[in-house]
């Protein structure tokens, strides 16, 4: 944190304000001898004066052991053979052997120079020369005194308009000088007149940057060549590969082509383990991992498609955003992408498709770091979203360690080059982390604000006392933290082995058990399918059944009205004649006459009708 302290004073305390300026010479006071005042001295004569005008030398000897030498050959002949036995002719070396051991002296020469072979072989095996007993000489127990950092120097963005300080290189040979890329990364947001520079700056000089960069496209990405320390590989927003040589000045050197490069900026730029140092890998959000000799930078040697379905299809691409390359596994290296899902890879295989191994899924957002443990390959670090996630590559499910939800959201995260229990995070709020696994898990060890501006990326230097972290507004800050954080604590690697191992054993044991839990829900869920399928099948058979009664008695009972109507109509009415009285009879008659008439007349109708 820089503190800044101004010093308010008068401008009268100061004295009064000097005016200079050009004029003639001129005499103010002409003050004469006065001759009574040489009565007053003594003339000394004669004076002695010494003066040295040569350079003071003292004389010095030495003595010293002298040894006499003298130089002389050895000429040495196979076996120590007599001329007259040729020792490349194996019949006579074997005659020679035989009258050689028949020889009485010759068992009392082997009993001496055995005795004398035997002595040397028990002091050998007494003392052991190649034994370590000073085993534990660099560790040093561990101290007391609490985690902290502090500001060592800070170096801002030149430019007026500010840009995002993206990614951060330290130098290989001595960690002297940082190289900081600067580019704005929202899209379509770059404000007109930006600069597209980037600076390599003198830790010792942090008023302006040592080294101009001068790419065509703002980096995002920026890395100092392990093997030759004046090369640099840079990612650029608009998604070429660009190199520079230092030597031969600020300007590219080695420059992709468009159309064989990428088609969304580069995230992620790497060098590779080679025995000529000029090959590197690079990714970028269009789903394509690209290997590139910078020797050669017209197009890529192969491009690896991030599409975990295994079809080489890039519509189905994951987008990557960091890469990850333990020079201990030469044929592995690990990509980051913007779905939170990290894709192990094997650069050896034969097909795109055979190249992806497996995947790791965990995150909610973009990964935004990976990094093996230094210590520990198998051990990797994930940054992204709220959190940070320490993984095994023999867990594929789910990580073995992970901090808490964070309120800001994780930018950055690295390893300790120096303390295998120890890693950093970066977040939005401009806080940095310093987790320290053996002092406590739960909390980080130290969490320090180092501004106010959201902090973006994060580089530790490789004896681990300096931190360097870059801001949203490109400010580079250099913090140097205790020595409890960056030396090795006594027994520090086997106490991060077994929590790494106990952590992965647990995270084995769940899975086992989860893939139990899943066996059996999916058991008991086929059982209520079967179930349901039973039972809608004999709610079916029920319905049908009835279904088929109704339309069997359906047409019984309109079957039956038929006949009974059929019946009517053949059958007449019945006449009955009954003892009636005497005018009830008369009144039947006329009736009965009455409905004869009718029916004759309706009879004539039905027969004069059409």
């Amino acid at each position: 944190m820089e503190i800044v302290y101004v010093y308010v004073k008068k401008r009268s305390e100061f004295g009064k304000q000097c005016n200079f300026s050009d004029r003639q010479a001129e005499l103010n006071i002409d003050i004469t001898p006065n001759p009574e005042l040489a009565a007053l001295y003594m003339e000394r004569n004669p004076v002695d004066k010494g003066v040295q005008c040569s350079a003071s030398m003292s004389e010095h000897e030495a003595n010293t052991e002298r040894f006499e030498m003298e130089n002389c050959g050895v000429n040495h002949i196979e076996g120590g053979w007599p001329k007259d036995v040729n020792p490349l002719e194996l019949e006579q070396t074997i005659r020679f052997r035989k009258k050689v051991e028949k020889d009485e002296n010759y068992i009392n020469a082997i009993t001496q120079l055995g005795l004398i072979m035997e002595h040397c072989i028990k002091q050998n095996n007494a003392i052991d020369i190649y034994q370590e007993y000073f085993d534990e000489e660099e560790s040093v127990e561990v101290t007391e005194e609490a985690p902290s950092a502090k500001t060592i120097n800070v170096f801002r963005d030149p430019q007026d308009i500010k840009r995002t300080a993206t990614h951060l290189s330290w130098h290989p040979d001595g960690n002297k000088k940082l190289a900081v890329a600067y580019s704005c990364l929202k899209f379509q947001q770059a404000p007109m007149g930006m600069s597209h520079e980037s600076y390599i700056w003198d830790l010792e000089n942090p008023n302006r940057p040592e080294i101009t960069l001068k790419p065509s496209s703002p980096l995002v990405t920026l890395e100092y060549n392990p093997k030759d320390s004046h090369v640099l590989l840079g990612g650029c927003y608009n998604g070429q590969i660009a190199c520079w040589d230092i030597r031969k000045g600020s300007l590219v050197a080695e420059l992709s082509t468009i159309e064989f490069s990428h088609r969304d900026p580069v995230y992620g730029t790497i060098w590779l383990q080679s025995k000529t140092g000029t090959e590197c890998f690079s990714a970028s959000t269009d789903g394509q991992v690209m290997w590139w000799d910078i020797r050669k930078m017209s197009e890529p040697m192969e491009v690896v498609v991030m599409d975990i379905t295994r079809k080489e299809q890039l519509a189905n691409a994951l987008g990557a955003i960091s890469l990850e390359f333990e020079s201990t596994l030469p044929t592995k290296f690990m990509v980051g992408t913007e779905q939170g899902i990290v894709i192990s890879c094997n650069r050896k295989a034969k097909t795109s498709a055979e190249k992806i191994v497996c995947t790791y899924s965990g995150h909610h957002g973009p990964i935004y770091a990976l990094q093996r443990n230094p210590f520990y390959p198998k051990n990797f670090l994930t940054v992204g979203d709220w959190t940070a996630r320490i993984w095994s590559e023999d867990s594929r499910e789910s990580s073995i360690m992970w901090t808490k939800y964070h309120m800001a959201y994780l930018t950055d995260g690295a390893w300790s080059p120096v303390r295998p229990a120890v890693f950093f995070t970066t977040k939005m709020d401009g806080t940095l982390d310093i987790w320290d696994l053996v002092f406590k898990q739960c909390d980080p060890a130290l969490s320090l604000k180092v501004c106010d501006d959201a902090l973006f990326c994060l580089r530790v230097q490789d004896n681990g006392c300096l931190i360097a972290c870059g801001s949203q507004l490109g400010t580079t800050t250099l913090l140097e933290v205790s020595s409890g954080l960056s030396t090795l604590q006594k027994n520090e690697k086997n106490i991060a082995s077994s929590i790494f191992e106990r952590e992965t054993r647990r995270e084995k044991i769940l899975e086992v058990k989860h893939r139990e839990m899943r066996l059996k829900e999916k058991g008991k869920t086929e059982g209520r399918e079967d179930d349901q399928k039973e039972d809608e099948l004999a709610l079916n058979l029920d319905d049908l059944v009835s279904k088929a009664e109704e339309e069997f008695y359906e047409v019984i009972y309109s079957e039956l009205k038929r006949k009974e109507a059929e019946a009517m109509k053949k059958t007449a009415k019945p006449r009955k004649s009954l003892s009636l009285e005497p005018g009830e009879e008369t009144e039947r008659a006329a009736g009965e006459e009455e409905e004869e008439k009718d029916e004759d007349g309706d009879e004539g109708r039905e027969d004069t009708s059409p």
